[in-house]
């Protein structure tokens, strides 16, 4: 079980570093609760701040610790006034079956575009008319899009949590799991989240899976948030010639950012965007060959253009809305076959010591030592590891 969810807080005691918040957010319900509103009273409240730092859980614990029933709906899903009406509509005129109260949770509303064929208007309109407290988590509020929502909404700001707090948080989870981690990773772990606890989290559980823990081995995590936001940048964004500089800030090289957006190019484009986002992916694809073959090293800025303003360039209108990006599948399969050649190649060396032969007649002669190796002894003779024997058997 991810450990963002075993140790989510459950109480309002247990939420740690955001205290103001937390007494804006209990006034607020209990103005509600108690039939304490004026006509200048706003009826949704907005958390709003960076991922990670618990806008969506101080709701649920908000709902828990007051009795009420949530019923919680994900923006990005519902983008347009018709399905939103459908939705939303009898959950605000309902009363709750199983509770005392209600709350009313409307998360990510950043996935709902004031162009997005009414949707941020239905909410806003739902939002007027309803007698429960609503709650809206946003990454950014501050977009002109939501300017509507922010004047009839009361704006509550959650701030990046201090490594202080985090440190303390992820001490008290390896306690609880019965485990060590060095405390200087652990510091470094906290530092590196910078105010993002759940990623924190995240980190501290791949690295308590570790028989020697590598603080280089967060790194791909960060990566991945660089590409994802590289990503969002190309598919949602205009194409400008900002976006040529886009692949400046993600530490990855262009081979597999090429292989990032082409598994992800089929999630935003279809029909004659699709073809021509991978046109122009085929054509930085075609630079990339003749730069190996001729070492022409000036074509890097085509393949850059193609792979940035030219994928861009391919939609006729700008996307809204939340992607999940994902994981290229060859990377993993290139990372298995290279895993494979390792471990082929580590067994092949010290074959080849052992007999006194060149590695490379070993690697040649790999299927004839392979059958040589079943022999438990040779085995033991050559000091074959537990991965390598385990190479061999499969």
């Amino acid at each position: 079980m991810p450990w963002t969810e075993k140790y989510r807080p459950k109480k309002f005691e247990e939420i740690k570093g955001q205290a103001e918040a937390l007494i804006k957010i209990r006034n607020f319900v209990s103005g509600f609760n108690l039939g304490k509103l004026t006509r200048t009273s706003k009826k949704a409240l907005v958390l709003h701040g960076p991922p990670g730092t618990g806008k969506t859980t101080l709701a649920h614990v908000t709902a828990k610790e007051t009795n009420s029933e949530i019923f919680e709906l994900n923006a990005s899903d519902l983008r347009n006034k018709i399905k939103l009406h459908e939705v939303l509509k009898p959950a605000i005129e309902q009363k709750s079956l199983v509770k005392k109260q209600k709350i009313i949770l409307v998360d990510e509303v950043d996935g709902i575009s004031a162009v997005d064929r009414g949707g941020l208007t239905e909410l806003l309109s739902l939002v007027e008319s309803t007698s429960y407290p609503v709650i809206i988590t946003a990454n950014d509020i501050w977009k002109r899009k939501l300017s509507s929502l922010r004047r009839k909404s009361e704006l509550v700001q959650l701030k990046e949590i201090d490594y202080r707090v985090i440190k303390d948080v992820l001490f008290d989870i390896l306690r609880k799991e019965n485990l060590f981690v060095d405390s200087n990773i652990i510091v470094s772990i906290s530092v590196k989240a910078k105010g993002d606890l759940r990623a924190a989290i995240n980190d501290l559980q791949t690295i308590s899976r570790m028989k020697e823990p590598l603080l280089s081995a967060l790194d791909e995590r960060n990566k991945e948030v660089d590409i994802f936001n590289a990503l969002k940048m190309i598919f949602k964004g205009k194409p400008t010639n900002d976006l040529l500089e886009v692949f400046g800030s993600v530490n990855m090289s262009l081979d597999e950012i090429l292989l990032w957006l082409e598994e992800n190019i089929p999630a935003e484009y279809q029909g004659e965007e699709l073809a021509k986002a991978y046109e122009a992916l085929s054509r930085a694809d075609i630079f990339k060959g003749r730069i190996y073959k001729q070492q022409y090293w000036r074509f890097l800025v085509y393949e850059n253009i193609f792979l940035s303003y030219g994928i861009s360039a391919s939609k006729q209108n700008i996307k809204t809305g939340f992607t999940n990006y994902k994981r290229p599948t060859r990377i993993l399969k290139i990372w298995l076959n290279n895993q494979r050649t390792a471990k082929k190649k580590s067994i092949a060396k010290k074959y080849a010591q052992y007999v006194h032969v060149g590695q490379k007649r070993a690697m040649n002669e790999f299927p004839i030592i392979k059958n040589i190796l079943k022999n438990e002894n040779i085995r033991k003779e050559l000091k074959l590891s537990g991965e390598e024997i385990d190479y061999l058997e499969r």
